[in-house]
């Protein structure tokens, strides 16, 4: 081979190399704080009418309590709104866990029962023992683990 040749070789793996570097610390500094500030916001749907927060049912949920990890005791009282886990400072319960992504995972209301959805994190939402693929009712009492941080729904 001609000196030519293997210079060229040289830097085109150089480059890759350095394309390799720069997209890990890209996908790095996502997972620490979140989508870029210039990034387009997705427009919001209109918010839908206050309802009266209405009294919760009998066997419905109505705290969330951390039962495992740093933020042992914490408890939420559940209302409609929806509750946003994750290390992002706006994040309704921010749980500083190196296995939890900036928005990790949320619970929210619907049909009378409340549901977890996992965000897209990057090591899972756990109910119980079972990953969370696509949104999942959560009965009482069952295990929601994210990262070191363990949850419950209770009455």
């Amino acid at each position: 081979m001609s000196e030519l040749t293997l210079l060229l070789i040289r830097l085109a793996f150089l480059a890759v190399l350095w394309f390799f570097v720069i997209a890990a610390v890209g996908v790095i500094r996502t997972d620490l704080f979140g989508s870029r500030a210039g990034a387009p916001i997705p427009p919001r749907k209109a918010p839908k009418a206050v309802k009266p927060v209405a009294k919760p049912r009998k066997g419905e949920p109505r705290q969330m309590v951390v039962t495992g990890g740093p933020l042992q005791g914490t408890t939420i009282t559940l209302s409609e709104t929806p509750i946003t886990i994750g290390r992002a400072t706006d994040a309704t319960l921010v749980v500083s866990d190196d296995y939890a992504s900036s928005r990790h995972a949320r619970l929210f209301p619907q049909d009378g029962q409340w549901i977890v959805e996992d965000l897209g994190s990057t090591n899972g939402t756990y109910l119980d023992r079972s990953k969370v693929t696509r949104p999942t009712p959560v009965p009482l009492g069952v295990p929601i683990r994210i990262g070191k941080t363990v949850i419950e729904l209770r009455k």
